[in-house]
């Protein structure tokens, strides 16, 4: 039996795990803890990116700089895709091709180089499948 694929984990579902007043933290913790104790867990330095700017600017996550250094720690213990220049001629004909936003498109170049059968984001469709990655939601 092959080992599973591993699973690209968006923003979003990061930033409710830090927050104590997000109704969807226990379904974001149990993801992340989940695919961390498996090992199958990928994210993008974007999704590092994106996660610092909102914890530092969302006033009910209230973090400390050390705190935020801390969840970056503990992210950079996944497996981080760090896009190269031309990922990013990629990452626009994928928008193009789907009517993403450039920043979905980049999110779904990283799962498909990490080799991600699942995109795990409410920012997309539920179900659909971008360049052979399918998209779940895990609050819905």
């Amino acid at each position: 039996m092959s080992p599973p694929a591993p699973e690209f984990v968006d923003t979003n579902v990061w930033l409710y795990a830090y927050d104590g007043s997000e109704r969807r933290q226990p379904a974001a913790l149990q993801l992340l803890e989940g695919l961390a104790g498996r090992g199958d867990g990928r994210i993008s330095v974007q999704v590092m990116q994106e996660f610092a700017v909102n914890a530092l600017r969302a006033s009910k996550l209230a973090m400390s700089a050390a705190e935020l250094q801390d969840a970056l720690e503990a992210m950079a213990d996944w497996t981080v895709h760090r896009p190269a220049a031309a990922d990013v001629a990629q990452a626009v004909a994928i928008a193009a091709r789907h009517q993403l936003s450039f920043w979905d498109a980049m999110i779904v170049l990283s799962a498909r180089q990490l080799g991600c059968a699942i995109l795990w984001t409410e920012d997309l469709g539920d179900g659909q499948v971008i360049e052979g990655v399918t998209i779940k939601n895990p609050f819905a």
